[in-house]
């Protein structure tokens, strides 16, 4: 079982792990191109001007702007499950989860970090801000990573499946998924939402840790809390568990 995750634009500061090496991250035969991303962005953050860095990170604060104008390669890292702090992340809980439900999601969790790609929950990495989309110049970041990563993806979830993609949308753009997979929709009184997905994104992920989910007939058992199931969609390679929220 692997489970793709989005990023989430707010971080924890700090960290107590060493700055950014090799052997921090999965596919180390491609730390090169991580390098090569995170040397563009950490350039830009040195050189470019106040609107510049603005625009790419948004923040307007001038103050709030000089936590990240950082030499990221001195920087100390923490595991990216714990660095990410958005929704999905809060309703996770991960530092409240028991010893092996953090070590399913440490082993089984792929998390799309706007800056250095795809990412183990458990890889380490610095503290940064990378507005969801924005280009550093002419340089995009979903276009290098989903060119450079693919195929090394592929091969990795070929052989760790089966895939639950949690992603929003966007990540598509970093990777589309190529074998079969399943994802979730979220329904509330009958209509699609957004902001709250996020919200139950982390709360399955957490179930599915607790239980250490592995294969689809266990993850269609899995009762959760608000949640039933209305509907199960098979479209080409995508299984697509529609949920409808009771609350």
């Amino acid at each position: 079982m692997t489970i793709l995750f989005a990023p989430s634009e707010t971080k924890r500061e700090g960290g107590d792990l060493p700055p950014i090496a090799e052997d921090a991250f999965i596919f180390p035969e491609l730390y090169p191109k991580r390098l090569e991303a995170a040397k563009i962005y950490n350039d830009f953050m040195k050189e470019a001007d106040e609107s510049e860095v603005a625009k790419l990170t948004g923040i307007k604060e001038k103050e709030a702007l000089t936590r990240y104008q950082k030499d990221i390669f001195k920087e100390p890292t923490m595991k990216a499950v714990e660095r990410y702090t958005g929704v999905a992340y809060e309703y996770l809980g991960y530092s409240s989860l028991p010893k092996n439900a953090q070590e399913y999601i440490d082993e089984r969790l792929i998390i799309f970090s706007n800056l250095f790609g795809p990412v183990r929950a458990k890889d380490h990495i610095p503290d940064y801000k990378l507005k969801q989309g924005e280009h550093i110049g002419s340089f995009a970041l979903e276009k290098f990573y989903k060119e450079h990563f693919s195929q090394a993806l592929d091969v990795y979830l070929q052989e760790n499946g089966p895939v639950v993609d949690l992603r929003a949308g966007f990540y598509d753009k970093f990777y589309r998924i190529k074998g079969p997979y399943i994802t979730m929709k979220f329904l509330k009184n009958g209509k699609s939402v957004s902001h709250w997905a996020k919200a139950y994104r982390g709360t399955l992920l957490q179930e599915m840790a607790k239980r250490a989910i592995m294969d689809e007939e266990a993850l269609l058992a899995m009762d959760v809390e608000n949640l039933a199931i209305k509907e199960i969609k098979k479209i080409k390679n995508k299984t697509e568990i529609v949920y409808e929220i009771s609350t």
